[in-house]
């Protein structure tokens, strides 16, 4: 009863709605908030702030959250370690995945799909920044973000996966240049739609503009890619995005793009939490990071 106590905590923190984390965990709402006043009975304190609402946690649910998030995540392990003894095609895998990297998700699914067939994933979209709270609290096993949003110090493995090149993209009917390359300045004349500014892609680009000394001429800002992709098939607006983020097929999808200079070319990685005891799952599935071609899975 005390482990699904924590599931229960930790369901509170992620939807902070007494309803909806109740739905998760597939108890009724009272059966969840008993599970907590019992938590809180056993331990002695008072894990998060309430009246008829779910307010947050009191500092002492942070350290108990903390501690619940590392508690099942060895479970899990645990339960996979066995499991993976008798099943060696089974298991559970989750992925945090920052926006602009999310259309190369699907060749990473395949290969992890290749060496564990009935592996059941499950992928999370975040902005790059949090990747690595996310591995650190055990919300995902592993992570695809920027190279230099990754801590340094050891506490992370990495496997390089690409280098972003950033282009405009626009419909045929757009004024994307026809030249083989553009710059900022043109650029920034060019009614866009680009990701929000809590992205690190986004702040790549700012600076780009801000570097030629531009103000570029910005209509829509989003988090989803799906509708940046709308946008620009619709030939409303256009956008500035890493290749790897475009649209599968580019021609295809009636636009055009023009690569932008002077750029950076960040580097992609995939990550995982660094430990000492992996479970054999977790374990299989970095054999595969390392031993992916990333020139022909990758190749932008």
């Amino acid at each position: 009863m005390f482990l699904r106590q924590l599931t229960y905590l930790i369901a509170l923190e992620r939807f902070r709605h007494f309803s909806r984390a109740a739905e998760h965990c597939g108890v009724s709402q009272p059966a969840l908030s008993a599970g907590i006043r019992q938590l809180e009975n056993e331990l002695g304190v008072c894990v998060i702030h309430r009246n008829r609402r779910f307010l947050g946690l009191t500092e002492e649910g942070r350290r108990v959250l903390a501690w619940a998030k590392q508690t099942l995540a060895a479970l899990d392990g645990l339960k996979q370690e066995a499991a993976f003894a008798q099943d060696v095609a089974g298991g559970s895998l989750s992925i945090g995945v920052m926006p602009p990297a999310l259309l190369t998700i699907p060749l990473l699914l395949e290969s992890f799909r290749t060496a564990i067939p009935s592996l059941h994933q499950e992928v999370r979209s975040a902005a790059a920044g949090d990747i690595a709270r996310m591995l650190r609290e055990h919300e995902v096993q592993l992570g695809v973000t920027y190279l230099d949003q990754v801590p340094v110090g050891g506490a992370f493995d990495v496997r390089p996966l690409y280098a972003e090149q950033y282009v405009l993209a626009g419909a045929m009917s757009a004024p994307v240049p026809d030249g083989a390359e553009c710059d900022w300045a043109e650029v920034a004349s060019i009614p866009l739609c680009l990701f929000t500014r809590n992205l690190r892609s986004r702040q790549i680009i700012d600076a780009g503009f801000r570097d030629a000394g531009v103000t570029p001429t910005i209509m829509l800002e989003t988090d989803s890619i799906s509708l940046l992709h709308s946008e620009l098939r619709a030939g409303r607006l256009c956008s500035i995005l890493p290749v790897a983020a475009l649209p599968e097929s580019v021609g295809g999808a009636g636009l055009r793009t023009c690569p932008i200079v002077p750029c950076v070319a960040p580097e992609v990685a995939i990550v995982r939490l660094r430990q000492p005891n992996p479970s054999a799952v977790l374990t299989r599935i970095w054999e595969v990071c390392m031993r992916l071609r990333t020139d022909d899975v990758f190749c932008v």
